[in-house]
């Protein structure tokens, strides 16, 4: 399956969750959390209808100051065999996971391995000229290398990657056509949301570690995390293990469709990963406790990098100034920023998102279409943003 994902409007903040394991249950939140983010309140009831008129199946998780505020799981993982969405129920993350991407790129520039302002063609070969030699990795994190989308460029990708059964066919076969694409426009000059930009990143990552994509993120992210049940699942995983969600697809009829089946052998550095809501929160949990990365460049990717330009206000919605980040985005918004990444396809629809200085993490992870859960997203940031 063919899988496109939506760039967000955020990225991942100075959040100070509990260090280590699940987010504590017991004490209390801010005393400044209103009632209307609380179990019972304005957004829990919204999402309780959302999901009674089968407009949402995922689940919702909630925190601030790293205390558990709400924590609400609805709809069916697998409605064949009956099995409900839980905090256990693990989700395709879509374009979630280019922040893994941002991570493991941070992690070896710190190491001295990987160069932000290096040109493409330092790390890889068998790139045409003006990509090799003119396309930095600055541009490919920030979305504004040129460079397009393999799905959309190249008409036999579908058929080809239906024929991979390894994840070194899946990367090396997904990399050779991406090497024969050219770009849409002078590296460092526009803005074009790249899922191939991310899957080369992925390959200089494994190039540069000596590791395969999957297995570098798994022990150097994942792993260090304590993201227990995070991790590359395959087609075949999907349809077996009774932990991860199925994706329900909306056919032209309005019915629900198990599109299971249809997913790709392996999904690739661009939107791959599946993580439970908790996992997303220790990650969050590692990110700023400097677990993943020194201090100085875990700010370095949880600042804006590129401006994407500004939303005018438009009814009860305020004026957003979006920029690129480097694998997560960032959104000003009310005097306050909002980082971090979301993701949609068939049957997949995830957010993740901080407020630094409000200090609330929020993970939603939907197994309906992409875009299902924006009214939710809208009224949480809505309700978020009046805390202060």
């Amino acid at each position: 399956m063919a899988v496109n994902r939506r760039s967000a409007l955020g990225l991942m903040g100075a959040v100070p969750l509990a260090a280590g394991g699940w987010l504590k249950t017991t004490g209390t939140a801010s005393a400044a959390v209103g009632r209307e983010l609380r179990p019972g309140g304005e957004f829990d009831r919204f999402v309780q209808q959302q999901a009674a008129e089968d407009r949402f199946s995922g689940v919702v998780l909630l925190a601030n100051r790293g205390r558990t505020v709400l924590s609400r799981s609805c709809g069916m993982a697998d409605k064949e065999r009956s099995i409900r969405n839980g905090p256990g129920t693990v989700f395709a993350l879509g374009s979630i996971s280019k922040v893994f991407v941002g991570v493991a790129v941070a992690q070896l520039a710190e190491a001295g391995k990987i160069a932000y302002d290096a040109k493409l063609g330092t790390y890889l070969d068998g790139f045409p000229a003006e990509v090799a030699n003119g396309v930095t990795v600055h541009q490919m994190l920030t979305h504004s290398s040129g460079m397009g989308d393999y799905h959309q460029e190249n008409p036999d990708y579908p058929d080809a990657q239906a024929t991979w059964t390894s994840p070194d066919q899946v990367m090396d076969g997904t990399m050779a056509f991406i090497r024969k694409n050219g770009l849409h426009f002078t590296p460092g000059t526009g803005y074009l949301y790249s899922n191939s930009a991310f899957v080369v990143l992925g390959a200089i990552v494994a190039k540069v570690s000596g590791l395969s994509y999957y297995d570098y993120v798994r022990r150097n992210v994942f792993g260090k995390a304590g993201m227990t049940a995070s991790n590359f699942y395959t087609r075949q995983q999907g349809l077996s293990d009774r932990r991860i969600a199925r994706p329900y697809t909306t056919t032209s009829s309005g019915q629900r469709e198990d599109v299971a089946a249809q997913r790709d052998f392996l999904g690739l550095p661009d939107g791959g990963a599946f993580a439970t809501a908790p996992d997303m929160m220790r990650f969050t949990a590692a990110l700023n406790g400097h677990r993943l990365l020194g201090r100085a460049y875990t700010e370095l990717i949880t600042t804006p990098k590129v401006p994407l330009g500004t939303l005018p206000p438009k009814g009860d919605k305020p004026a957003k100034t979006a920029f690129a980040g480097y694998g997560p985005d960032s959104t000003l918004v009310n005097g306050q920023r909002i980082l971090g990444h979301n993701g949609g396809s068939q049957g997949v629809d995830t957010a993740w998102y901080t407020y630094p200085y409000s200090e609330w993490t929020t993970v939603i992870l939907c197994n309906y279409d992409g875009q299902t859960s924006a009214p939710i997203e809208s009224l949480l940031e809505k309700l978020i943003l009046a805390q202060n």
